[in-house]
């Protein structure tokens, strides 16, 4: 059995990016690590001390509904994602300004302490520009170099299926996350991607626990139908560093 670590930028991201693959990964028996770089909470100036949601917390919920081992966080703020970035919060430092080198020394020391076989990061574009996933790409290349971590994949979508989707909601005057000067250069071409995960099979784990994160995720999910939920959610994407998309992506991470 394998020890796959991984890393991303804020709760929720677990769920959304590779749910359904932590779930698969820890119903075959393997180790996962849920790392994140921030507890997701920009705290603004204007901020009252102790205003923010507990969303660690809902993390660690989120986890154990998927069946990952442990959760660690680097400790560091989140950086938001709107034009404004603001100063740091007392005793913290944004992730997006944090020191490469500090930050991917925290990683290594939980990479050499589960002995990973596999870290799950992001690309260089951080998927879809968010400055602390854009971060999350360097601080998990050098925790790799530094633990000595030879198997690396990233997380991702691809690119032509977001377009489509921009196309559907801009005909259909629905709201998108993705605005079109995102999508175009957002994660992955799709003759990129390596690894395309089957994740169906769990979309009913997968879905509660995204809805463990009752501070971002709408009261109504729990509502959705889980074949609907898995319609929309059913495929996880990875590009694996250093091998390059030949044919049908594989099935399996491990």
């Amino acid at each position: 059995m394998a020890t796959v670590v991984v890393f991303h930028a804020h709760p929720d991201d677990e769920v959304i990016l590779t749910g359904g693959t932590i779930a698969r990964l820890a119903a075959d028996g393997h180790r996962v690590v849920v790392v994140v770089a921030t507890d997701g909470n920009v705290e603004g100036p204007d901020d009252a001390p102790g205003d923010a949601p507990d969303r660690i917390a809902e993390l660690r919920a989120s986890a154990a509904v998927l069946g990952a081992a442990r959760v660690a966080a680097l400790g560091y703020a989140d950086s938001g994602f709107g034009p404004e970035f603001y100063p740091d919060p007392p005793g913290r430092v944004r992730f997006a300004r944090a020191d490469t080198e500090e930050a991917a020394g925290r990683l290594a020391e939980i990479l050499r302490d589960e002995r990973a076989d596999v870290l799950l990061s992001y690309e260089a574009n951080g998927g879809y520009g968010h400055r602390d996933h854009v971060q999350v790409h360097p601080v998990g290349e050098r925790a790799a170099e530094l633990a000595g971590v030879g198997r690396v994949l990233y997380a991702t979508m691809p690119r032509e299926t977001l377009m489509r989707g921009l196309r559907i909601a801009t005909a259909l005057r629905l709201p998108y996350f993705y605005g079109p000067d995102v999508v175009p250069t957002a994660y992955s071409p799709r003759d990129t991607i390596t690894h395309e995960i089957d994740v169906r099979s769990v979309a009913g784990v997968k879905k509660r626990a995204l809805a463990k994160h009752v501070s971002q995720v709408p009261a109504g999910l729990r509502f959705c139908p889980t074949p609907l939920f898995a319609l929309f959610t059913g495929r996880e994407w990875f590009v694996e560093r250093g091998v390059a998309a030949a044919g049908k992506p594989a099935g399996r991470l491990l």
